[in-house]
């Protein structure tokens, strides 16, 4: 299993509404992350709305690349692009990039 970490950046004016909205994340879009190999995905946040994303997976290039082809990402891509800075016109699960694992305990 992989596990990957990833960084991306809300805007800190938008990281309440962010917020609220991943309160109640669609019940589709769930499934449709549990289909393609996310699990145990959790997103973090600092106020200055630095996110951390963890996920495991067998495969992260698979698990965007299938979801990319669901129609639930499209419009969830869509919703949440406002919320991001420095995507560089990419939508979020376009930008982040897996960080580097320096050190593991098991």
């Amino acid at each position: 299993m992989q596990r990957v970490c990833f960084v991306l950046q809300v805007r800190p004016e938008r990281m309440e509404e962010y917020r609220a909205i991943h309160r109640q994340v669609w019940p589709e879009m769930q499934q449709a992350l549990s289909e393609t190999g996310w699990h145990n995905y959790s997103l973090f946040h600092f106020k200055d709305g630095m996110l951390i994303g963890y996920l495991e997976t067998p495969d992260f290039d698979r698990a965007v690349a299938l979801m990319q082809e669901k129609e639930v990402n499209a419009r969830w891509q869509q919703m949440m692009a406002p919320f991001f800075a420095d995507t560089g016109g990419l939508h979020a699960d376009e930008a982040m990039r897996p960080l580097e694992e320096l050190f593991h305990l098991e």
